[in-house]
């Protein structure tokens, strides 16, 4: 299941129509359409192969299904195909990218409990060019049990990605929060991990047991798994306790962090409701800038490249220094709360 930029001929693609050239703007719905954000100079490289992501935290109201839907537009607008993996029986992912997923509707549910065909179950996002997504209905929320009895319960979402034969350059997996046989099956599936944190006092509340989690996964299931980035999200520059948080982040976890911060935004927070990312909602708002700016140092580390205060440098030629965002607490109350925070992950 290796990208090709090069594949001849025709492919067999829900959505008709030829791949946009790397020198082509992407075009965009509406009069400020994606097209205005997305320039020929900001495109992404694209991977070599295919880089499955898995977007957890079992915290719930970090970001996580907004974290998946917005980066993946981001990476689709940019010329990538990019498939959005909806394991969250309520649906939520499915429901920003437009995608319907009532009960009758074939989901992803069907591939776990009934190994159907991933290809059966994924459909086109209407707005964004390459982006895609298997959609999650309610009965996926009785899986959990159901996969108990079954064999090889926690590789069946492999099995079904491997099977899959299109090629694509990203796979976005949303997982629901918890650390169940759902979550199990991405941490299988998946390479990478991206945990959004909120910049909030319990950021840290509880992810210690995610991170032994991925660890029992990578020792006993999926060696390949490792935690790739860390994104911060609703991020509010007017407040301490945000850089208080950012700081703590970025103190337990170095380069893994990304640059960029996600910052709260009422568009952000409205773009569901319309059955679209904040990148076809309104692509100038500061939310869809920072997801872009995101996607783009997600995709550049794709390919060893990483930022610093200064710039962009291939790594292992030069270091990567302290990352721009947070301020250092200066009195003992600070520290003492950062401290706090810091208990979460022992």
């Amino acid at each position: 299941m290796r990208s090709d930029a090069n594949i001849a001929g025709p492919m067999a693609d829900p959505v008709p129509g030829p791949r946009p050239a790397d020198s082509e703007p992407v075009p965009g719905p509406g009069p400020l359409g994606a097209a205005e954000v997305v320039s020929r100079e900001t495109r992404m490289p694209r991977p070599d192969q295919t880089r499955v992501m898995v977007v957890a935290n079992q915290k719930g109201g970090v970001g996580k299904t907004t974290t998946t839907v917005n980066l993946a537009a981001s990476l689709a607008l940019h010329g990538n195909r990019v498939l959005v993996v909806d394991l969250d029986p309520q649906g939520n992912a499915s429901t920003a990218l437009g995608i319907d997923h009532h009960a009758d509707v074939p989901s992803i549910y069907d591939v776990l409990v009934d190994q159907r065909k991933l290809s059966d179950v994924v459909q086109p996002v209407r707005d964004v060019e390459g982006l895609f997504c298997a959609p999650a209905t309610i009965d996926l929320a009785g899986a959990e049990i159901e996969l108990v009895s079954l064999v090889a319960r926690e590789s069946r979402l492999d099995r079904a990605i491997k099977a899959y034969e299109q090629p694509l350059d990203y796979i976005l997996i949303d997982c629901p929060p918890s650390l169940g046989l759902l979550t199990v099956n991405a941490l299988v599936a998946g390479a990478e991990v991206l945990i959004p944190i909120q910049c909030e006092y319990y950021a840290l509340e509880g992810l210690g047991q995610l991170l032994r989690n991925v660890e029992l996964v990578r020792g006993h299931l999926n060696p390949k798994l490792h935690v790739s980035t860390i994104l911060l999200t609703m991020y509010d520059g007017r407040t301490r306790l945000a850089s208080q948080v950012a700081d703590e982040v970025r103190s337990h976890f170095g380069q893994e962090v990304l640059r960029t911060s996600i910052p709260r935004s009422v568009r952000i927070s409205e773009a569901p409701s319309y059955g679209q990312t904040v990148l076809t909602y309104d692509p100038g708002s500061s939310g869809a800038l920072s997801y872009l700016e995101a996607a783009r140092e997600i995709a550049l580390r794709g390919v060893a490249v990483h930022y610093d205060d200064t710039g962009a440098h291939t790594v292992g030629h030069q270091s990567v220094g302290h990352q721009p965002g947070g301020h250092q607490a200066g009195s003992h109350q600070q520290q003492q709360d950062q401290h706090s925070m810091s208990e979460g992950l022992q």
